[in-house]
């Protein structure tokens, strides 16, 4: 088996706008990394327009989802294909453009001493640019929410812009993870953090999507203030300690 074998994943849904523009960035910043988009039944036809293509570039490969929809699930359905795949660093984040692929070489290089490595706007050298200052403060306050309900020591427990170990998948849970909007970034923070993985938190600068649509949406904004309650108080932290004995 190759060592340092690394994957990105990207989930898609309605991204055709912005899809070959970041894969294209991707291969120019490390073209030896496998990409996998993995597409939610996209109308705008976005697996098609990566499919027909990259299709004769064997870095690029499209999961095509079905059954119930979800950023949760494409993660995760995501996750097990990398470790089924033994990639050795997994890497995840956004199609829209705001996650900058310039960041991506150092965060798998730190990625050999954490088991979570998260781009983090809100670390020191962190940053958001193009942002409303409504989403800025709403950020701002979903992080501050979720650390103290949770007690995570982490200043951006919502980031989608991170690298996993192989290892850290294999220790994590998967099947137990229950969310399904973007409260997936802070249930899967949440359980590294009390499985004892390693994580640290490495400085990017976010910038607002340029084209298509944002996805959040009142269901998304109602699962996220719940979460941290559920962590808490509910099932998953008794899963972990399931897991951990």
């Amino acid at each position: 088996m190759a060592k340092n074998k690394q994957l990105i994943i990207i989930p898609t849904y309605n991204e055709k706008e912005n899809i070959t523009s970041l894969i294209e960035r991707l291969l120019e910043e490390i073209p030896s990394t496998d990409i996998l988009v993995v597409d939610d039944q996209s109308p705008d036809g976005t697996s098609s327009v990566v499919e027909n293509t990259y299709k004769d570039d064997p870095r690029i490969s499209v999961m095509n989802r079905t059954g119930i929809r979800g950023l949760g699930r494409s993660y995760v359905d995501g996750y097990i294909h990398a470790v089924r795949q033994d990639y050795d660093r997994v890497a995840q984040m956004d199609a829209d453009m705001s996650h900058d692929p310039k960041y991506l070489p150092r965060m798998f290089s730190e990625a050999a001493e954490y088991d979570l490595v998260i781009g983090s706007r809100y670390c020191p050298d962190g940053g958001v640019e193009n942002w409303p200052y409504h989403r800025y403060l709403l950020s701002r306050f979903a992080n501050s929410y979720v650390a103290s309900i949770t007690g995570l020591r982490v200043t951006d427990a919502t980031s989608g812009f991170r690298v996993y170990t192989r290892a850290a998948l294999n220790r994590i849970p998967l099947e137990r993870i229950h969310s399904n909007g973007y409260a997936f970034q802070v249930e899967m923070t949440f359980v590294a953090f009390h499985m004892g993985l390693k994580i640290v938190e490495s400085p990017i600068v976010f910038t607002d999507r340029r084209l298509g649509k944002s996805k959040i949406s009142r269901k998304v904004m109602i699962e996220s203030m719940i979460m941290p309650w559920r962590l808490r108080f509910g099932r998953s932290m008794h899963d972990i300690q399931k897991s951990v004995k």
